[in-house]
């Protein structure tokens, strides 16, 4: 990406650790008010990167070279502030207001209190040392923005950040005539907010002049362009090896010169080929009809009320995700579905067949001298995709980007991202029904990220995910609880986005929202005031087992009267004998969900 008047220009970067090379002789340049958004697969030297344009970090050949003159702020994914300073004096750390024009004071003092009134930072004569990693994090990012650099460098800025925060830092960041570059897996924080992207991939950095969709199409044309070109090598590779292996070692000029040609192309040749991921669709446990039930349920902490008299009757197969501001309840809710945390009134009652898999907020603790094949290998040693299919420890850690040779690291070389990545895979390898999600999105790259909404999409099993990550949410969740805080909980069936359309409506203000489900006036709902309407998905899906199961009726009529009949040889005898029973099976299952369904439809 070249720039004609560049804020900042990098040339032929190269940066290893020991043996590995996380890029090689890179150059791009970032121009006055550019929005660049930096993706790369976890463990690939995105955050190394990023502290190397800081200063932070060394790097071992090349250039960096910044305009004169320009102010440079970085947000660290894991800022350092001195824990002795209060919130306010964080928020003014590289602002020297002793030196700084009297009547300019009042103006960062007032944005200052504004910024951190957004990221929902109120005591700000709170020291440092009793703020939680999130409220840290929100006070250094408050810092970067109140001291408004010429160039703002930013690693995962939207992480701790509810969706309000998330939704104002893009409004903002998109106003913004700072120049940017940013590391963030919010894809639609990305679209947003970046009119140019760089790809860190295979040590090699790409360039791509618009948003996060443009990206996304072209990115695709390269990968096409280039698998057509390692095709191409492969075959020319092929016919001069065997030249290579018949020719005498004594050569002429004109061979020596086919001679240096051939490992060029072979350089090519040996490229890794990138393909499209086959969706991993694992055979889950066997969810019965009963779910779970959460039974008239309160929670408070002091006067701070979390959840107020909440009836909910989960669905079998059903996706749903919380959203809600930093606070209001999301994972105290999780923890007390789980038996992890008592309710102070009502009761959870759970399924006898659910088998549930949880993926917390920090639950992560590994031996760090375990190597990562074993970690996976100590849950399960492969996960049933039914059938008889199975796929291997191994197998199921490459599907998500752990390739063979880095299956045999230690834990403790491992990225962040790269641990969650692997916590992750320890939690789906236990094979269970239920999966509860708790910001599963944070430190995760996007590759990883698409990998595990495909997996989701396919998940026959139950699935609660509590995320800030607006786009992940809408590709896996058809349907909302929405924590509103004083013990609300809203209702709404659809998507996040179609949850902001509907609040976008004048008459669904937040205080009059038709659709909120449980009040907090201590009043309990009846149960027919808490029936819930179909999704659209769910109304498809009602609308196509109607179809499905007047086939399967008739095949299993056919069946029947065939099996009634004398003409049949043994073999088809043997084959519709060991149909039918199977169709049952299936036919049972489709009017169990069919009459869940037509339930809610009612």
């Amino acid at each position: 990406m070249a720039s004609v008047n560049p804020y900042l220009q990098v040339e032929h970067l190269t940066r290893r650790v020991g043996d590995r090379v996380l890029f090689s002789d890179i150059s791009f340049g970032i121009a006055e008010g550019q929005h660049v958004g930096l993706i790369a697969q976890n463990g690939t030297g995105k955050t190394t990167l990023l502290n190397i344009l800081a200063g932070l970090d060394s790097y071992d050949e090349g250039q960096i070279i910044y305009r004169n003159g320009l102010t440079v702020g970085y947000l660290e994914q894991s800022p350092r502030l001195p824990m002795e300073m209060t919130v306010l004096e964080a928020a003014y750390w590289h602002i020297a207001l002793d030196r700084m024009d009297p009547d300019e004071v009042p103006v960062y003092q007032v944005r200052a209190k504004q910024v951190l009134t957004q990221l929902k930072i109120t005591n700000l004569d709170q020291p440092l040392s009793q703020l939680s990693g999130g409220q840290l994090k929100r006070v250094a990012l408050a810092n970067v923005l109140i001291v408004e650099p010429d160039f703002l460098i930013l690693d995962e800025p939207t992480n701790h950040l509810d969706l309000q925060m998330i939704e104002w830092l893009e409004q903002y960041l998109s106003r913004s005539c700072m120049t940017l570059l940013m590391v963030t897996h919010d894809r639609y924080f990305l679209d947003r907010c970046c009119t140019a992207i760089l790809e860190l991939d295979c040590n090699t950095l790409f360039s791509y002049r618009g948003n996060y969709a443009y990206y996304l199409e072209h990115r695709q044309e390269r990968i096409d362009a280039t698998n057509a070109r390692i095709a191409r090598a492969n075959n020319l590779y092929r016919t001069e090896l065997d030249w290579m292996r018949r020719m005498p070692q004594a050569r002429g000029h004109k061979a020596r010169y086919r001679e240096e040609a051939f490992y060029e192309l072979e350089k090519v040749a040996k490229q890794r080929q990138e393909e499209q991921r086959v969706r991993l669709a694992v055979k889950s446990t066997y969810i019965g009809s009963k779910i779970f039930e959460a039974e008239y349920v309160s929670k408070a902490y002091g006067e701070k009320v979390l959840i107020k008299d909440f009836y909910y009757n989960f669905s079998r197969y059903e996706k749903m995700g919380i959203v809600g501001a930093n606070g209001t309840g999301k994972s105290t809710f999780l923890k007390m579905l789980l038996g992890e945390v008592s309710p102070d009134s009502g009761r959870f009652t759970i399924g006898e067949t659910v088998k549930f898999g949880y993926f917390s907020q920090d639950g992560m603790q590994f031996d760090e001298q375990m190597k990562v094949i074993d970690a996976v290998r100590r849950v399960a040693e492969y996960v049933d995709l039914g059938g008889g299919r199975h796929l291997s420890a191994m197998q199921f850690l490459q599907h998500f980007m752990f390739e063979p040779q880095q299956q045999q690291n230690y834990i403790y070389k491992l990225s962040g991202g790269e641990r969650r990545r692997l916590y992750l895979c320890t939690v789906l390898m236990q094979n269970p029904n239920f999966l509860v999600l708790d910001e599963p999105t944070n430190d995760l790259d996007i590759i990883t990220l698409q990998v595990l909404e495909e997996y989701l999409q396919e998940f026959r099993g139950c699935v609660i995910v509590v995320s800030h990550d607006r786009y992940f949410m809408d590709k896996v969740v058809d349907h909302l609880l929405v924590f509103e805080g004083d013990g609300r909980v809203k209702d709404f069936p659809g998507n996040y986005t179609q949850y902001r359309q509907w609040l976008a409506l004048p008459e669904n203000a937040p205080q009059t929202a038709a659709a909120t489900a449980i009040s907090a006036n201590g009043k309990k709902p009846r149960l027919g005031e808490q029936k819930r309407r179909l999704t659209f998905k769910e109304k498809q899906e009602l609308e196509q087992l109607t179809t499905a199961i007047e086939a399967l009726e008739q095949e299993k009529a056919d069946i029947e009267r065939q099996l009634s009949g004398m003409e049949l040889s043994s073999e088809q005898i043997t084959t519709l004998s060991r149909r039918l029973p199977a169709l049952t099976a299936e036919l049972d299952e489709k009017e169990m969900r069919w009459l869940e369904l037509s339930e809610y439809d009612s």
